[in-house]
């Protein structure tokens, strides 16, 4: 029992080593704690996810925003998806609710992600695409990340994720069209942006 606590103990400290690591929430390092093989496979898909992601955002191939956009639920999609191709569906799902518990925990301490705060219908964006991330990763295992990153693309466009709704200025839109007006919903948890398919 005590070489088992010795071996997790350091591969957290080595899963957690890196400074954006090392600022994770307190739920996702406990994640990594209890399942620290699977944190290791993580780290290392995620060093390699991260240029084909890039490419992405540079080329503007779906849009530009990682709020809320296309392009963040890509992100969210494909690094899930490729994370599966490794680590068992259970764990990932139970990573993802962890990630969006942080995110909670940093609306609730004034932090923002990517120049935005977190909200609870960006959480649900994130884990609605997360299944689908899953779902593809299960599904290509053995598709290497080019591949499973076009297939993403091509299921976004297909309008199998979500995103939020807004107008050609970019201003986020309620389901009724009305655009959302941040400054209104400071403190906040919930504001009433629209989940809409990918493929509009």
């Amino acid at each position: 029992m005590r070489e088992v606590l010795l071996i997790t103990f350091i591969f957290f400290n080595v899963i957690c080593s890196g400074q954006k690591l090392s600022e994770r929430s307190r739920y996702e390092k406990r994640w990594a704690f209890i399942h620290p093989f699977a944190a290791l496979k993580v780290k290392r898909v995620n060093k390699k996810c991260l240029p084909l992601y890039e490419e992405i955002k540079t080329n503007n191939i779906l849009d530009p925003y990682r709020n809320g956009g296309k392009l963040d639920a890509f992100r969210h999609t494909f690094f899930i998806a490729a994370f599966a191709q490794k680590i068992k569906a259970r764990k990932l799902r139970k990573l993802g609710i962890a990630h969006e518990k942080g995110n909670h925990l940093n609306f609730l301490k004034g932090i923002t992600e990517d120049g935005e705060f977190a909200d609870s219908l960006s959480c649900e964006m994130d884990l609605k695409n997360n299944e689908l991330g899953l779902k593809i990763g299960c599904e290509n295992r053995k598709k290497d990340l080019k591949d499973l990153r076009d297939i993403v693309t091509q299921e976004l466009k297909k309008g199998k994720a979500v995103y939020f709704k807004r107008n050609s200025n970019g201003q986020y839109l309620t389901c009724e069209g009305k655009v959302v007006n941040l400054e209104n919903y400071k403190n906040k948890w919930f504001i009433p942006k629209c989940l809409i398919a990918t493929d509009l």
